[in-house]
């Protein structure tokens, strides 16, 4: 390779990683919850999420005695979202109850009221049950060629299991682009559908009562 080529390539090369990294964004910097808001079970919405939850050794920490969650203050209509989290089990953190249960969810209309469970759909993260679709709020999606019934929850069974050991991080990954979503964990396809009645809404991170912890939240738009 001649130095006219090589300085095109590298040229390329640069570009290239320039777009790929303006199309990803860290929704979550590791600091603090800039860029989110808190909703509790008690307090209602809380413009400082600090006041509910907390970053600690840049993961963010959920835990206490009522529900919540956080909301990406950013919509999202065609995008990759990769969230990875794990079950704190440190005994000196306060928790609701002893069911691990909790979830990621999408697609949460702007104009949806804040309530414990808002409209959108959720990728549960539940022991027995992480890669199940729950639709809420008469949300719909085709699933294997057959609409799913509108309802309040609508639980939609994953593939596969692929959770990982209690306290170890597991990878989960949604792709929502044009009504079409899949859903994978740690690398494997756990669940998928299309046609979704909802294609465009924020991202929330839920407390059900179980501590949890959250390290990376990254999306990357697609035309």
């Amino acid at each position: 390779m001649n130095a006219t080529y090589r300085f095109l390539f590298i040229l390329l090369l640069v570009f290239t990683q320039n777009s790929n990294a303006q199309k990803r964004i860290a929704l979550f910097n590791q600091k603090d919850l800039k860029g989110w808001y808190a909703f509790g079970e008690e307090k209602g919405k809380q413009t400082n999420a600090a006041d509910l939850f907390s970053v600690e050794n840049y993961w963010i920490r959920m835990y206490g005695p009522k529900a919540g969650y956080l909301m990406s203050e950013q919509s999202f209509r065609n995008f990759g979202l990769t969230v990875e989290y794990r079950w704190n089990t440190d005994t000196s953190f306060t928790k609701k109850n002893n069911s691990k249960n909790s979830g990621v969810m999408y697609l949460v209309p702007s104009e949806t009221p804040d309530v414990l469970w808002p409209k959108g759909i959720q990728f549960q993260i539940k022991e027995g049950a992480t890669g199940d679709f729950v639709l809420l709020q008469e949300v719909t999606l085709n699933i294997n060629g057959t609409k799913t019934t509108p309802g309040k929850s609508v639980v939609a069974k994953r593939f596969a299991e692929a959770e990982k050991t209690i306290g170890e991080w597991n990878t989960l990954v949604v792709i929502s682009k044009n009504g079409k979503i899949t859903q994978k964990l740690n690398g494997k396809l756990v669940n998928k559908g299309n046609e979704s009645s909802v294609t465009e809404g924020r991202i929330l991170l839920q407390y059900e009562g179980f501590p949890i912890d959250f390290r990376k939240v990254n999306i990357k738009n697609y035309k």
